[in-house]
């Protein structure tokens, strides 16, 4: 592996982002780094000096497939300036970028993760990046170290160049010396923010005319429906035409829902709360507690669903009425125990299953609760610290693991050295600052809508939504039913579903998600 490291100011490189092109084109003479200037003093997370610049750039090898695919890793800083030249923000990203083949129409893929608040290393390290966490089980693995780490023989470098994106905020990206880093925190705002990365990293890497993607998970969802409106621009939105338009969307761990500030929240109909049974379904006859169990989870997850569409919504909205009854309420009652291993007192009077109460009540007898983000896994009712990420029986036990091998491989592999922790996922007054009112969109509306826009104003563009059965935070059925209310082209629309939780790809499934994965984005 050669290296090369270039920790420098802006100041020995003309131009609004460092440029590698022109700064560090120098080949090494040995395999040792040849520059390794360090910086005075660490720099805080949130804040950065004006013209404070990191890159390293390292060269690879790996197998994937039959082929052997050889790439530079570039990761650093990207410098985002206003109209006068005045830093705003330093977005810190991981570009892996193919160099045994032709750029020429080689499509890149942009992918962030959700939060808002989250880096991007979840999708880098479990899904598509050249290298991955290797935890000791597929399902409820150990959460104490030592953790391992491989390449990822599921990337998909082989077929486009990948760039993780960590907005401001998260990771090693932070606003500039004396910028409120809240003016990022929004809906709108963020998605300004990836766009301008986006157009920079496109002039500093000569790929406007590459085929472009991006990739959205959870939170990252509606940054990636929003994105293509920035990324064009107009007169109405954000005032700036950057004529970007994009190939594919991929989005993962669905989550479309607009909201409405202004207003109290409107009580669920009874479709929205009838779609929420084929996740539990797939649930309970996964840890062998209904009739189901032992069949395949798309066809639980199929019958269940007719179910739900049907004769169970239709039971809710007459128990919302006051007019259910008494010989429906019990037929249904009876289908809905048959489909979630809950007796009568635990679903109550409503006929309606709560998520949250599910995942608590379905393995009760037995001391565990089952995982919100990925229902296969389990952990112990008893002693539970109540918080919704740290005491999930799935986030408690995947994400140290993660964040391990990320931390190893990014000083090992990719010879990083910040001064700095990586913030994996950022809460702390990002989330209560961050800014939900829109321009140019009615109050609430759904993000699917935006992907309807896009996907008018751009005739070839295509979108892939993969979800997981055993996710029950952002289940199938809220995606599948706010992208079929906005009238999306469903010639133009690919959905699968995996065997997996709200990390889809992970517990078995990176394999098939990749493969179509790298199916979508080589179609023509």
């Amino acid at each position: 592996m050669k290296t090369f490291k270039l920790i420098t100011t802006a100041l020995a490189c003309a131009g609004l982002v460092a440029s590698i092109t022109s700064c560090a084109t120098a080949e090494p003479q040995s395999s040792e780094p040849t520059v390794s200037i360090a910086p005075s003093q660490s720099i805080a997370p949130d804040e950065a000096k004006a013209d404070d610049i990191y890159r390293s750039v390292t060269s690879h090898e790996m197998r994937i497939g039959d082929k052997v695919v050889a790439y530079d890793a570039v990761a650093g800083d990207t410098v985002l300036r206003d109209m006068q030249g005045h830093a705003r923000a330093n977005i810190f990203s991981f570009s892996y970028l193919r160099t045994d083949v032709p750029t020429e129409g080689r499509p890149v893929m942009f992918v962030f993760n959700g939060g808002p608040g989250s880096a991007s290393l979840w999708i880098h390290m479990g899904a598509i990046g050249p290298r991955r966490v290797v935890l000791d089980k597929e399902v409820d693995p150990s959460n104490t170290p030592p953790f391992g780490l491989e390449d990822n023989p599921n990337s998909i470098l082989d077929v486009a160049d990948l760039v993780f994106i960590d907005p401001v905020g998260t990771g090693f990206s932070r606003s500039a010396e004396g910028v409120d880093p809240k003016t990022f925190w929004g809906v709108d705002e963020d998605a300004e923010s990836v766009a301008q990365f986006i157009e920079l990293w496109l002039s500093e890497h000569g790929r406007w005319n590459a085929p472009k993607y991006v990739l959205g998970e959870s939170y990252g969802s509606m940054r990636a429906a929003v994105l293509p409106r920035a990324l064009v621009g107009g007169p109405i939105y954000n005032g700036v035409m950057r004529g970007i338009t994009l190939n594919g969307i991929i989005l993962l761990g669905t989550t479309l829902s607009g909201r409405d500030l202004s207003a109290e929240p409107p009580k669920p109909t009874a479709a929205e709360l009838a779609r929420s049974l084929p996740g539990l379904a797939v649930t309970a006859a996964f840890h062998g507690v209904t009739s189901y169990s032992g069949q395949d989870a798309a066809q639980v997850y199929a019958v269940a669903r007719a179910f739900a569409d049907g004769e169970y919504a239709g039971a809710l909205a007459k128990q919302q009425a006051g007019n259910l009854g008494t010989s429906e309420r019990d037929s249904v009652l009876a289908k809905v125990e048959a489909f979630t291993g809950l007796n009568a007192a635990q679903i109550g009077d409503d006929l309606h299953v709560d998520p949250r109460e599910f995942a608590k009540a379905l393995l009760k007898n037995k001391g565990l609760e089952v995982g919100m983000y990925d229902s296969r896994y389990t952990l112990p009712l008893a002693n539970s610290g109540g918080d919704p990420v740290a005491d999930d029986p799935a986030m408690g036990r995947y994400v140290p693991g993660f964040v391990a091998a990320f931390n190893q491989m990014i000083r090992d592999d990719l010879d990083i050295s910040t001064g700095r922790p990586y913030a994996a996922i950022y809460w702390r007054d990002l989330l209560s600052s961050w800014n939900w009112e829109r321009r140019g969109v009615a109050p609430g509306q759904s993000y699917a809508v935006d992907l309807a826009w896009a996907m008018r104003r751009t005739p070839a563009l295509r979108l892939f939504v993969a979800s997981g059965y055993y996710d029950l935070v952002t289940m199938p059925t809220d995606a599948y039913a706010e992208l079929d209310k906005a009238g999306l082209p469903s010639d133009r629309v690919r959905f699968e579903n995996y065997e997996s939780g709200h990390m889809l790809y992970l517990g078995a499934t990176s394999e098939e998600f990749s493969s179509d994965l790298r199916e979508f984005v080589t179609a023509e």
